[in-house]
């Protein structure tokens, strides 16, 4: 009897020695999981937020500033995917389209889009109508890209104008992750030197981060005095900046469409399969 009792016991102990390990690992996930800030997106509503600041860069190029909810939020924007914007063209229609911002979750309290406005684009005319105050429509995330610190060991980057943004927030999300030691090349064509977006960011992380981020800038109509490509995106351009093809590298590519369709028709004639490739 004493034997059949003190077995009982012991069940009785390490019954409730296991329920006290669950509980301990079902609240530490808990409080881990409370202490993540949640994003501020809807994938399926569109939510407003107030534009607080707008700085002009170029005569077509400004950025826009806006508000989270709190000076801790964060916007909840996953690295590679894009928002939804929602505005008014010129004759008063709703258009809707997708940009990609600058800025990661580790800038609280706001987000920034970098926006070309062109004179016919429909949804240029609403940020070109922007002022401080009033409210942009956004919901997401969107987007394909699913990114994983370490998933590759280097990046080829080929990006055409605007095409510069999601190119600009992976690059700052690798870089500035110290357990991520991904190596990322970026090749940037524009028309004029005036229309290059982000050069004061992109140089800063060229100097920030030596060996592990390179630029390569390409014009069509360079100045006089220039030290980078000229014309269009080459094969051997492609060649000679970013890393051969492999199974542990991958390049991305977001430009206008002429452009994407070429550099894809580039890859290819490399030997880049279409495991390597990703295009925004």
């Amino acid at each position: 009897m004493d034997l059949e009792f003190l077995q009982s016991v012991d069940v009785q102990i390490l019954v409730g020695a296991a329920v006290a390990v669950l509980a301990i690992v079902v609240g530490a996930a808990y409080l881990f999981s409370s202490r993540r800030p949640k994003g501020c997106l809807d994938p399926e509503y569109f939510k407003d937020f107030k534009l607080v600041k707008r700085q002009q860069l170029s005569h077509n190029v400004a950025k826009f500033t806006f508000e989270l909810p709190t000076p801790t939020s964060v916007l909840g924007l996953p690295i590679g995917q894009h928002i939804s914007c929602r505005g008014k063209d010129g004759q008063g229609e709703e258009v809707i389209k997708p940009y990609t911002p600058t800025t990661l979750d580790s800038d609280v309290g706001r987000f920034e889009l970098v926006i070309k406005m062109y004179p016919q684009g429909r949804m240029s005319h609403h940020f070109r109508e922007m002022r401080v105050g009033d409210s942009l429509a956004v919901k997401g995330p969107k987007g394909r890209f699913r990114y994983q610190p370490g998933q590759v060991r280097a990046f080829g980057m080929i990006a055409g104008g605007s095409g510069i943004t999601p190119m600009f927030q992976v690059a700052r999300a690798i870089l500035e992750n110290p357990k991520d030691t991904t190596n990322v090349n970026l090749i940037y064509a524009n028309v004029t030197y005036e229309d290059i977006l982000l050069k004061e960011e992109l140089d800063s992380l060229v100097a920030n981060y030596p060996g592990r981020f390179n630029v390569y800038y390409v014009l069509n109509q360079p100045p006089e005095v220039w030290d980078g490509g000229v014309g269009f995106v080459s094969k051997e351009m492609i060649q000679t900046r970013c890393p051969a093809p492999a199974s542990d590298i991958k390049i991305l590519r977001c430009g206008p469409p002429p452009m994407n369709k070429a550099m894809a028709g580039h890859l290819d004639a490399l030997g880049y399969s279409p495991e390597m490739q990703f295009q925004f």
